[in-house]
């Protein structure tokens, strides 16, 4: 693993090289939703903006500019159910993936070890790598909606653990963590808590803070306006923090100086900020319409298709992962699907998943039209 970056093989995977050898398929991997039409209002953009120019003065604050921070926690305190928060308890970065590696080097050392979901997103391979901890999977129920096999967790820990990752709703299966979780109390860790796609609900009502499901542990929430708002350009993450008072005196003042250190996101978004929460939620709401009837359309046209298999609908998030029938070999499948049914879908193994039979991820973002489209083709391949 400390060699990744200096020897890794960067050569593009077979899925990679027939992509960009062909031409006409439709592609139904997309997680960006300014590639598909999904763009906040310009004017609302442009009015938070409008008074920074003439009030611009380089005041950098390692928790974040205050207004900024009070936003996040009137967010916090509008949640179900409601997360109390102060603005010391909230540190805004670049993104959730620089809040990651910030909290990777507040809770760990290297040779440390942090768990991580057996089936999630790639970036955090990377992120260990880079600080040179390992990685530890625990299980993901497929047959229980994803939930989180609790003797799995209590397995895997051992005496250099030293935080545990959840993302809720999960990427991709779609699971929300909507339960007190005991195995995590017998733990007592640290625990990170993903919830970019908290806003995007489907089958739940809501999406449960893990801190307010949890008071006594630590837990650092990361969220921001990539998903929230579909600005992925635009640069703003941030770490809320809860759990106990002691807790949060033993990390805040480390936390501090590490994310001192980088200064990393924009004086101008962090400004903007308030504005955004304060006029933007019309567009999530139109947003997680947009995503939820595309789910609907999904899961009516694959309800019928013997050839998957969806245990139940996800509960939150904006993806599907289908497990295939009668194939075992992703790479095969997604090929075929990509060559001769003209359709491009994620393999399991690209989100870590060896488990029961193959695996594909479908995105629930994609334009309307290109999504029916592409999913007759899937469906037709796989007849």
């Amino acid at each position: 693993m400390s060699g990744f970056f200096a020897e890794g093989d960067l050569t593009p995977n077979l899925i990679e090289q027939a992509r960009q050898r062909l031409t006409g398929y439709i592609d139904l991997t997309s997680s960006n939703p300014t590639e598909q039409g999904l763009l906040f209002p310009p004017e609302i953009l442009a009015e938070a903006s409008a008074g920074y120019w003439t009030a611009r003065r380089y005041r950098p604050d390692p928790f974040g500019w205050l207004p900024a921070r009070e936003a996040i926690c009137r967010y916090y305190a509008g949640r179900t159910p409601a997360l109390p928060l102060d603005p010391g308890q909230i540190f805004i970065a670049a993104s959730t993936s620089e809040a990651y590696s910030l909290l990777f080097a507040l809770l760990t050392e290297p040779g440390d070890n942090i768990l991580a979901p057996d089936v999630t997103y790639p970036l955090f391979e990377y992120l260990a790598a880079i600080h040179h901890v390992e990685l530890r999977p625990y299980r993901l129920d497929e047959s229980r909606g994803w939930q989180i096999d609790p003797a799995s967790l209590i397995e895997q820990a051992d005496e250099r653990t030293r935080a545990v990752l959840l993302i809720s709703p999960h990427n991709p299966t779609g699971m929300i963590v909507e339960e007190r979780q005991t195995a995590l109390l017998e733990l007592g860790l640290p625990v990170i808590c993903d919830e970019v796609f908290a806003e995007f609900t489907y089958r739940a009502k809501t999406t449960p803070p893990f801190g307010a499901l949890h008071p006594e542990l630590p837990v650092f929430h990361l969220n921001g306006i990539s998903k929230l708002f579909a600005l992925p350009d635009m640069k703003l993450g941030w770490i809320a923090f809860s759990g106990p008072a002691a807790q949060r005196e033993k990390y805040t003042g480390r936390l501090e100086l590490l994310n001192d250190t980088f200064l990393s996101c924009s004086s101008l978004v962090q400004w903007m900020l308030p504005a955004l929460f304060e006029k933007g939620w019309p567009f999530v709401e139109s947003m997680r319409d947009y995503v939820r009837q595309n789910l609907n359309l999904a899961l009516g046209k694959l309800k019928d298709c013997l050839d998957l298999d969806i245990v139940a609908p996800p509960a939150g998030g904006y993806y599907l992962f289908p497990k295939v029938n009668r194939w075992r070999d992703e790479d095969a499948l997604v090929l075929y699907l990509l060559e001769e049914g003209g359709v491009l879908v994620h393999p399991g193994y690209f989100y870590g998943y060896e488990g029961n039979g193959a695996h594909i991820m479908i995105s629930a973002l994609t334009r309307p039209e290109k999504l029916e489209e592409g999913l007759d083709r899937l469906i037709k391949a796989l007849a």
